[in-house]
């Protein structure tokens, strides 16, 4: 390795993780039960409640101090979220195609009235999670929501009522006071590691991605601005003392992908511009291209390279985990690096096509390797 580096006492860790993981059967089952109306939802609350306990106590058992709760209550990584927001629905998807090799497409963000956050949306998730961490673990319980970007990127103008928002300046004002309202709230539970999932900065470095949104009139540089000022309104009120991330990635639904190219074209004015902690940055392919963006990334805030997939069983070796951290290296300094899967193992429902033995196996993998590298 280049040099030594230190174990880290606070978020994000060395040994890190993105958030979401494989739901189990059981959670299958009363979800599809919930569904089609044979239990309701207090019925699957308990059984919610009783599979985050139980994957709380292996995130602990396996040595990890960043705990989440697999996002186990969530059908979307991010319209979970968004669609606690008065104003928002859900549209038809937009194409087929997005994801390579998938018959299913992800439904669209469409605001039809004026947003806003008027009652607490996944605060009661934060604080049952928070709970098990201190009661649990000597981890620190660490809380996932999408960035607002979302609520923009996949349909842009045309998903947002111009009777509602004839000016797009409104928009994003109020949907940046509706998430500060939740994220305080968040703060005021309790909550001190805050990740923001945001694919959009990641697509933005897709050659074909950037013509479609040339061809709908939006201008993908311009965007990633949009979009990173749009973050930076989030978070703005949080306490000093809440360690905020950005993970990026090139979409993660069952095992497939949505986006290619190397994070070049939007390193130097997203690391430059977002006001957060650590970016956790998808680094398990090709299609991320090379560490070269990283001499971008400011003195002040840390990247967790995301070098071990989600997408398929097999295990990356630990000396070429080790090779690929030192490469980096070259970069930003090793002190300012941690580790991670590229992604959640289950960003939706769904889950991606692996076990749960994979999924704990890469887990234990990162921590490792990191021990190894770290300390």
């Amino acid at each position: 390795m280049t040099k030594m580096a230190t174990k880290r006492q606070k978020p994000p860790f060395r040994a890190d993780h993105v958030g979401s993981l494989l739901r189990p059967a059981v959670l299958h089952e009363a979800r599809a039960k919930a569904a089609r109306g044979e239990i309701d939802a207090a019925a699957l609350r308990v059984v919610e409640d009783d599979a985050i306990r139980e994957v709380v106590a292996l995130q602990a058992s396996l040595g990890l101090q960043s705990i989440t709760d697999g996002e186990f209550r969530r059908t979307w990584w991010h319209f979970d979220f968004l669609s606690g927001f008065d104003g928002f629905e859900l549209g038809a998807p937009l194409d087929k195609g997005t994801f390579q090799g998938s018959d299913e497409q992800p439904p669209t963000a469409v605001i039809t009235g004026k947003l806003a956050r008027t009652k607490p949306i996944m605060v009661d998730h934060f604080t049952y999670l928070n709970g098990l961490t201190s009661t649990l673990t000597k981890g620190v319980a660490k809380f996932t929501v999408p960035g607002p970007s979302m609520a923009h990127f996949r349909a842009g103008r045309e998903g947002i009522s111009k009777d509602a928002y004839p000016d797009l300046a409104e928009f994003w004002a109020d949907l940046t006071a509706a998430y500060r309202a939740e994220l305080g709230d968040l703060a005021d539970n309790g909550c001190r590691y805050l990740q923001l999932d945001d694919i959009s900065y990641a697509y933005l470095c897709d050659d074909d991605i950037r013509a479609n949104l040339k061809s709908r009139g939006d201008d993908a540089d311009e965007l990633a601005l949009a979009y990173a000022h749009a973050l930076n309104d989030a978070i703005r009120d949080l306490p000093d003392d809440v360690t905020t991330t950005m993970h990026m990635c090139r979409g993660n639904f069952q095992s497939t992908w949505a986006a290619q190219g190397g994070y070049e074209p939007v390193a130097e004015r997203v690391f430059n511009t977002v006001n957060i902690d650590a970016f956790f940055m998808e680094y398990d392919s090709a299609r991320a291209g090379g560490f070269e963006p990283l001499r971008f990334v400011p003195d002040d805030k840390l990247v967790v390279l995301g070098l071990v997939t989600t997408k398929t069983a097999e295990l990356e070796a630990k000396d070429t985990l080790k090779r690929r951290i030192d490469e980096a290296a070259q970069y930003i300094d090793l002190d300012r690096l941690c580790l991670s899967p590229q992604c959640g193992f289950s960003s939706t429902h769904h889950g991606n096509k692996i076990t749960v033995e994979d999924e704990i196996a890469k887990l234990r993998l990162i921590i490792e390797v990191a021990d190894d590298v770290w300390g």
